[in-house]
C-alpha cells in the first residue's frame, strides 16, 4: 500500500509554511499550538459570554442596541446632506463625531416614531442639543427643522408625522430583526463608499 504524502500547509498562528506530521495538524510547533489553543479558548469564552449577556438583556437594552444601528444608518444615509436644521455642511467636534441622528418628533415624547426613517435626519450636535446659538429672529432650531423637513419629504409626510400614531409594543424578536435590518442597510451603504 502506497503511503500518502502530506503537503505543506500554513501555520494558523505564525503563517509560516510547515510540513505537518498529520493531516489534522494546524500549527507548526508546540509554541504555536499552545497559542492556537489559547486563542480558541478565548473565542469560545467570548462567544459564551455574548450568549449569556444576550440572555439577560432587558427590553430596554435591546431597544438601545437597535437604536445604535438605526442612528448610524440615518447618519450614513444623509451623509452628503447638510444639517436638517441649520444647513451647515461642515462642523468640527473633537468628541463623539460631527453629526447626530436628530429626531423631528423626539423618542421620549413619541416612542412610536423612534424607528421611523421619515422622522430621523442628520443633524449637527448643536442643533440636536437644542442650542440657541443657531436661533435667529424668533425662529427656533425646531422650526428650522420643520421648514427644511417640509422641503425634504413634503408637507403631507410632515403632516403625517404630526398626526396621531398607534403606540408600538416591540418584542425582543422585533428589535433583533430591526437591528439586523439596519446592520444590512449600513453594510449596503458602506459597500458603495
Amino acid at each position: 500500500m502506497k503511503k500518502k504524502t502530506i503537503r505543506p500547509k500554513k501555520c494558523r498562528v505564525c503563517k509560516e509554511l510547515f510540513t505537518p506530521f498529520s493531516s489534522l495538524a494546524k500549527a507548526c510547533s508546540v509554541t504555536c499550538s499552545l497559542k492556537l489553543i489559547n486563542n480558541e479558548k478565548v473565542k469560545e469564552f467570548n462567544k459564551e459570554t455574548r450568549r449569556l449577556k444576550n440572555g439577560i438583556k432587558s427590553l430596554n437594552d435591546w431597544i438601545a442596541d437597535a437604536q445604535v444601528f438605526f442612528n448610524r444608518y440615518i447618519r450614513l444615509r444623509d451623509g452628503e446632506l447638510p444639517c436638517i436644521s441649520c444647513g451647515r455642511v461642515k462642523v468640527e467636534w473633537t468628541r463623539g463625531g460631527e453629526w447626530d441622528c436628530g429626531h423631528y418628533k423626539s423618542r421620549g415624547a413619541f416612542p412610536e416614531l423612534r424607528f421611523e426613517e421619515l422622522n430621523a435626519h442628520k443633524q449637527c450636535k448643536s442643533c440636536n442639543g437644542g442650542s440657541a446659538k443657531f436661533a435667529k429672529k424668533g425662529h427656533t432650531v425646531g422650526q428650522d427643522y420643520e421648514d427644511n423637513l417640509i422641503k425634504k419629504i413634503g408637507p403631507e409626510n410632515v403632516e403625517w408625522l404630526n398626526g396621531p400614531h398607534e403606540p408600538k409594543k416591540y418584542t425582543i424578536e422585533d428589535l433583533k430583526e430591526l437591528k439586523k435590518t439596519y446592520q444590512d442597510k449600513i453594510k449596503a451603504i458602506e459597500g458603495k463608499l
